[in-house]
This record gives C-alpha cells, structure tokens and sequence, in this order.
C-alpha cells in the first residue's frame, strides 16, 4: 500500500493530521507547516469554533472582508459586507452605490419565497394504480411530518403542497411526489430533506400489502428524496430608473448612454457566450454578499444559472429598457437564502454582516443581495460602453502586481503615482520596479 494512503486520518489530531501531510506531500517542508499554523486564531476557543464547521480542517484560509457604503435600497441606506478576493468588484460595486444614491437608490421587492424538493420514483407497473395509491396515502404522507414540522409551523412556515408527477415521457417507468414549503428565515436545506426523507419512508412502507400493487405484484421503489436547489418560484426583483437626461457620462449624452447600455443587455439576452460572463459580473455582487452573511453560495449560483436558461436558452439575468425618456435597468433571481440557522449563528463575522444589514429577515436579504448584483452589473456595463472593463480593472490591479513583484513600501508609493498616467500590466509593472531598483 502506498504510504499516501491513511486509514483513520479524520481521528488524527490536527497536528497529526498536518505532520502526515507535510510529511507525505509537502517534502518534509517545515516551512509549510509553520504556514498552516500561523494561521490558527490564536484564541483556542474560536479557533475550535472554526474547526469544527467541517471535518479534517486544517487551518483557515482567509478571504478578505470589505464593505461597500452607500447603498439606499427601499429608502435605506445600508453599508453592504461583502466576502471576495477579485480586484476592483467591492469598487464598483461602491461606484454604482454612489451612483444610484443621486438618482433615488435601488427599489427591491419579493414576488414570492417557495421552495421545493422531490421523491424520485421508479414504477414499471399502472400509472393510475400509483396515482391512486398516493392519492390515499397522501394524509398520511403530510401527517408524517408533524412532529418534524412544529417549530417551522410555528414561525408561520413549513409544508405548502404535495403533487404526484408522471415523468415517464422523459424517463422509462419515471415519477415523482413533488413538495412544496414555505422555510421563513431558514434556508431550509435541512428540513426539508428530512421532511422528504420522512415521507419516503412512510410512503414505502404503505406498499407493502397495498392492493393497489398486490395483482400486479409490482412495486413502486423510492430511488431518493433531495431538495431542489433549483428555486424558480423564490424569486427577488432589484431596479433603478432615472430620466435619460440624468446618465451623461465620459463624453456621452445620457441618450447615447442609455442606447449602448440597452444594446448591451440585448446581446446577453441573446448571445449565451456573453451571457454567461454578463451573469458572472452579477454573481460577483451575489456570491460576495452571500459569503459575508454564511449562506451556501454553490446552492444559490447552481439555482440563478439553471434559471438563467429558463426561457429554453442560457441568457441574461439582467434586463434594461427606454421608455418616454425614463430609463430602467433590473434583473430578477431566484435566491433561496436564510438568516437563522447554519453559520448566521456560529461566525462571529457572519454576526457582524448581518448587524450591518440591520438583522435582515430572509425577504429583506434576498432584496439587498439582488440588489448587490444588480448594482455589480451596472458598474461593469458602464465600464463596457464607456472606457473598457480593463482601464478600471487593472487599475484596482496594481497592489496586486506591486506585491507580486515584492514591492517595497517606498516602490509601491513611486509605483501608484506613476501609473495614474500609464498602462498598467503585469509588464510595464515589473520594468517599472526593475527601473527604480537600478
């Protein structure tokens, strides 16, 4: 057996665990170890808190953590956290605030907050025998859940309907039961896979001996029971409008910008290659604010992507309009999002975001987060129609490249005055530093 191979590493301490890794894939480094413990919190405490939200944990790797000020959603203003490590996204997403803030701030409102998930079926026998037994079954299937349903109920929440689909035209022999729920302030994952496990289980053990598939000898088998990250029906739409009149900018009258902006929309709403950068450019602003509040960001991109190409092709999330001299620009996501439950209560900076948010309710952080994204976007097509995405981008570039060239303090001062008046990349920044140290 290869020595890289480890039976019990996740009872190892983590000190084991580091010395094995170091040892077995890191050359015997030293150096790599010290790095993996410099980053422990020195408060044990905390440090544990950290370790313990998931299995084999190591250290911590840090992201940084910014602010964005001047956000006027709904009337209020708000300073939004945001998680990310891309240079000049919380800038623009500050530029687009500001922006917004003079011309009457964003408007945000949910249309609805369903969720959903499935029992996948497979039955070879009558269809109408299945719909009849779950037709039957259905009471018991909704009263199975009762006890895990209680506290959900109680904060107004919990199951909202139960449907049986044929699917067989898609899958030989393929249906499913359907549930719907209403989570509140949860994200949900968690009870409502244990509410689909639960009826599951209730619905399999009712075949047995049910005279709907005795004849037949046939019976119906529960392949899974899963929740959907796929939310069409928790939907959040983010707006801004103005006059026309109010968007002249780098040389351009406000009619000439709202004309390339809106041509710009339309060819994300049809060209699915730009389309999906256009929409990365929104989950900038989304993922950000979606980390900073502890919400499962890979749940919320696989849902707005899949209802990116719901209208039968992948296309913009983002729309934009001229109309009697007003424009406006909006987007509507799906965002299945919580403010109780997971990390909201465990990260300490979690804590903090949401006490920047004002102690947002679920509805409240679907309309700042579609917010951030829409505000991300409009800073990015503006970029585009006007001086290019790269001038602004490099620009928030530069530290970076100043530090990877190991910039001292004094070249990195020299280093930003010059390049206010020159292009930067990664060349002309490394030539520069090269000149001052000769």
């Amino acid at each position: 057996m290869s020595s890289k191979t480890i039976s019990g590493f996740s009872k190892k301490s983590k000190s084991e665990k580091i010395d094995w890794l170091v040892a077995q894939y890191l050359g015997n480094a030293p150096e790599a170890k010290d790095l993996l413990t410099t980053y422990w919190h020195p408060d044990h405490d905390r440090q544990q808190k950290h370790d313990e939200f998931i299995e084999n944990t190591l250290s911590n790797f840090y992201m940084p953590y910014a602010v964005a000020p001047n956000f006027m959603i709904n009337g209020a203003v708000l300073a939004l956290p945001m998680v990310i490590e891309e240079s000049s996204v919380v800038a623009a997403a500050s530029y687009a605030a500001k922006f917004w803030m003079q011309r009457g701030g964003f408007s945000a409102a949910v249309i609805s907050t369903t969720k959903s998930g499935q029992i996948h079926l497979i039955y070879s026998g009558a269809a109408k025998d299945l719909m009849a037994y779950f037709e039957r079954i259905r009471p018991a299937l909704i009263d199975s859940i009762e006890p895990l349903s209680k506290s959900m109920k109680a904060r107004g929440g919990g199951l909202k309907d139960l449907m049986f689909e044929s699917r067989t035209k898609d899958l030989d022999h393929y249906y499913l039961i359907e549930a719907t729920f209403d989570t509140k302030d949860a994200m949900g994952a968690n009870f409502i896979n244990s509410c689909l496990e639960q009826m599951a289980a209730t619905f399999t053990a009712g075949t047995q001996g049910a005279a709907e598939f005795l004849e037949a000898q046939v019976v119906p088998e529960v392949v899974m029971s899963i929740l959907s990250n796929y939310v069409p029906e928790c939907l959040v739409r983010a707006q801004v409008s103005c006059p026309v009149t109010a968007l002249a900018q780098e040389g351009l009258t406000g009619q000439e910008f709202a004309e390339k902006f809106v041509q710009a929309i339309r060819i994300a709403e049809t060209e699915p290659r730009r389309a999906v950068t256009h929409n990365k450019g929104i989950m900038n602003g989304v993922d950000a604010l979606v980390l900073a509040t502890g919400n499962d960001f890979r749940a919320v991109e696989a849902g707005v992507h899949a209802y990116a190409a719901h209208r039968g092709h992948y296309q913009s999330l983002s729309h934009a309009s001229i109309q009697d001299g007003q424009f406006t620009f909006w987007l509507e996501l799906p965002l299945a999002l919580g403010t109780v439950g997971g990390l909201t209560k465990l990260h300490p900076l979690v804590q903090v975001s949401m006490a920047l948010l004002g102690h947002p309710d679920a509805p409240q952080l679907m309309r700042i987060v579609a917010v951030a994204g829409l505000a991300q976007n409009f800073a990015a097509i503006r970029s585009l129609v006007t001086t290019g995405i790269q001038k602004g981008h490099m620009k928030m570039h530069l530290l970076n490249l100043l530090n990877q060239a190991e910039a001292t303090d004094s070249e990195k001062e020299s280093a930003t005055a010059h390049f206010k008046d020159h292009e930067i990349s990664n060349r002309t920044v490394v030539d520069y530093i090269d000149s001052l140290r000769k």
